[in-house]
């Protein structure tokens, strides 16, 4: 079986696919067109995120059978269409559910004991220790929307904080020791911070927006280690500067392009709203790196290996 590898990946990715009997061909390069004219050679694909795997190409993919995705999501990838098609699907949410569990939990620390703000405050010679004052989170309520393998890790890391843990999903029976599920409704009454872990689907594109913020009963912290498209960056900008918001990490924007490789190409194309992110002492930014640890870089490489070789053992 062949196999095209459109993005880079951890080492062990290519020698552990060969050593199992696999025909490996990377291409970094080529334009989308390009890798069209030569799919129909190949079994199977594996990318990150370089461009989106749509129907067009789908259609010139003739001997396809299946498509890896080294990370948690298949937003890039027309599932629809593909699993029409009869092309299997894999990505790889298990080999990055810890990092972005510990990142999650690290942005959260930050905003509590305000971290960005005494860092470079003690740097430039100042030494405000009241102004600087933080919160525990001991006894707080944490709401966690999206409670698959990302959610259900960030609630395990909680789990020692002897905090409260609400978890609201759209599949039911998904609560565990570490989180009760419970409506939306009920989280948004009772949840202090806002933890998303939500994959990118048409219902989560827009999800955090005024009338979210608004419909939440308490002023939280916004956590956002999932998809940047889930938080409207107007309206989150809104609440911040109404104090519904006390503070936001972010480790994903909206203004992300499909690539997650950049976001601005020049200086005037950057909006006030993230303008306003940048300037914010109660903000935390991150480029798109919660799952992009030196250890995750090899669990998502073997998490991939092993899905494609327990379904096509080569002979």
């Amino acid at each position: 079986m062949k196999i095209l590898h459109l993005d880079s990946n951890h080492p062990l990715m290519i020698k552990e696919l060969t050593t199992l009997g696999f025909d490996n061909t990377e291409d970094f390069t080529s334009t989308k067109a390009e890798v069209e004219a030569k799919i129909h050679h190949y079994d199977g694909v594996i990318i990150r995120s370089r461009f989106k795997i749509d129907k067009a190409f789908l259609d010139h993919a003739t001997r396809l059978k299946f498509i890896s995705r080294v990370g948690a999501g298949l937003e890039n990838i027309d599932v629809d269409y593909a699993q029409k098609k009869g092309i299997q699907l894999y990505n790889a949410p298990e080999g990055n559910r810890n990092a972005v569990s510990e990142h999650a939990l690290g942005m959260l620390l930050s905003l509590f004991n305000k971290l960005r703000t005494a860092h470079d405050e003690v740097v430039n010679g100042q030494w405000r220790r009241e102004e600087n004052r933080g919160h525990e989170l001991e006894g707080k309520t944490l709401g966690i929307i999206g409670y698959g393998n990302t959610g259900k890790a960030f609630a395990k890391k909680l789990s020692g904080f002897e905090v409260e843990v609400l978890c609201y999903d759209i599949l039911e029976n998904l609560g565990d020791a570490n989180a009760k599920q419970v409506s939306l409704k009920e989280l948004k009454a009772k949840a202090e911070v806002i933890s998303l872990h939500t994959p990118q689907t048409l219902k989560t594109l827009g999800m955090v927006d005024a009338k979210f913020i608004e419909s939440m009963s308490k002023p939280f912290w916004l956590i956002n280690t999932a998809r940047g498209k889930s938080v409207v960056t107007e309206d989150l900008v809104d609440g911040l500067k109404s104090g519904k918001i006390l503070g936001a990490g972010l480790d994903v924007l909206e203004y992300e392009k499909t690539s997650f490789e950049d976001l601005f190409s020049k200086e005037k194309d950057i909006p006030k709203a993230f303008r306003f992110l940048i300037d914010a002492p109660n903000v935390v930014l991150s480029p798109h790196v919660a799952g992009w640890t030196f250890e995750s870089h090899i669990k998502l490489a073997q998490t991939i290996v092993d899905k494609i070789h327990l379904d096509f053992k080569v002979d």
